[in-house]
């Protein structure tokens, strides 16, 4: 008898349900349509995470947008966001552990003291972290941190950009119907016209006037349209719009500056609602902010919308930083000045009753302080309360 096994005979009698053996890989041996099945199913859910990543993406981009439309309103004007953070980070770097930024403020130069504050207070109330702290409160790579940098002040930026065209837009076309009304102008402006505006249109020329000088004298006039040596109109002037009324007193230049109607119109339109700015000749009809919410960086908002304003009356047709001999982060820096750098207690209590001024114009005074314990007594609320117990303790006697 031969010890050899024979060899099966392939093709021959084998079951077609029989038992795969796996290969030496390991793998068990699956149908097609089983495998086809898992993928589409896997290929389901990435595409779905794909879906709920762009939209948390988007939301982000969203709220990134918006925080920086609050930078060229409530802020700066024209500092970079590049140079606030980088500011930011070289003060924090020279402080010792003990200080904190603003005892960095007290040595710097008059120009980052100006930005100081709304620095500070952008990069607090911001999710976007300085590289200095970054370091500290953070395990991402640096290479991981810059991508997110360039990408969070990309959006920041791209929301001040379209703050700032839409505000000289909205007010281009606002100023044309407010100049139309109050002074009824022979020639009246267009709101879709920027090159008959400026010093060529007589209401426009006026309320652009330096304080200093007399729009009605001729030579002043033709002075200023020939851009003759003599009457230079540059950022070292105020101008007449800025002024309560419209005129101004030579002995006393501070007297009705930023009161006029056109600044309050303009303010409301940009930070309340364009319908309100209709109503700027009285006080505000909002709660009175000035006891409970003082509205920090107000004054740099009313800063922005006189920049606003000047380039509104202006011929210019694009927003620049320079006009002729007119220089505008100049102006607002002297403006922001006028406000933070007073001389002394004096000038520092002027400026304070002009806010409050500017905070009963915009939101009005209540008078919640008279509401009195007796006078409330009196009122439906406290006599209805009385009146319900009054009736219940009848129905309990009557039982």
């Amino acid at each position: 008898m031969s010890s050899t096994t024979p060899e099966p005979q392939h093709g021959h009698n084998q079951n077609p349900h029989a038992l795969q053996i796996a290969d030496q890989s390991g793998a068990i041996p699956t149908s097609t349509a089983a495998r086809a099945k898992r993928r589409i199913v896997a290929l389901e859910e990435e595409l779905e995470n794909m879906k709920q990543d762009r939209g948390t993406k988007q939301r982000k981009t969203t709220y990134y947008v918006a925080q920086g439309r609050a930078i060229r309103r409530m802020v700066v004007l024209y500092t970079s966001l590049e140079d606030l953070i980088a500011e930011n980070d070289r003060r924090y770097e020279e402080l010792p552990e003990s200080s904190t930024v603003t005892t960095a403020c007290s040595a710097v130069t008059s120009h980052w003291r100006r930005s100081c504050r709304g620095c500070t207070s952008s990069l607090r109330n911001s999710t976007l972290m300085t590289a200095k702290t970054c370091e500290k409160r953070c395990a991402l790579s640096m290479k991981v941190f810059y991508t997110m940098y360039l990408s969070v002040t990309s959006q920041l930026k791209k929301g001040a950009d379209a703050a700032r065209s839409d505000d000289t837009s909205t007010l281009k076309d606002l100023i044309a119907a407010w100049v139309n009304q109050d002074f009824r102008p022979s020639s009246l402006l267009q709101a879709d016209d920027k090159q008959s505006r400026g010093f060529s249109h007589d209401i426009c020329g006026r309320l652009l006037c330096p304080a200093e000088w007399d729009w009605d004298n001729d030579l002043v006039k033709v002075g200023i349209r020939d851009r003759t040596s003599e009457y230079i109109v540059s950022e070292n002037s105020w101008p007449l719009f800025l002024y309560e009324g419209y005129t101004v007193n030579g002995n006393n230049l501070e007297q009705g500056l930023f009161k006029s109607k056109i600044l309050v119109q303009a303010f409301k339109a940009l930070f309340t609602s364009p319908s309100s700015a209709k109503e700027a000749d009285g006080d505000g009809d909002g709660a009175d902010i000035i006891e409970n919410n003082r509205r920090a960086r107000r004054q740099l908002n009313q800063t922005k919308v006189k920049t606003c304003v000047r380039f509104a009356l202006s011929g210019v047709s694009s927003w620049r930083t320079v006009d002729g001999d007119f220089d505008y982060e100049a102006f607002w820096n002297n403006a922001v000045d006028f406000f933070e750098d007073c001389p002394g207690p004096a000038a520092q209590r002027r400026v304070t009753n002009l806010l409050e001024w500017w905070t009963r114009k915009i939101f009005g005074k209540n008078h919640r302080e008279d509401l009195t314990q007796d006078v409330v007594s009196q009122m439906s609320v406290t006599a209805l309360a009385k009146q319900r117990m009054a009736l219940e303790d009848a129905a309990f006697d009557s039982d």
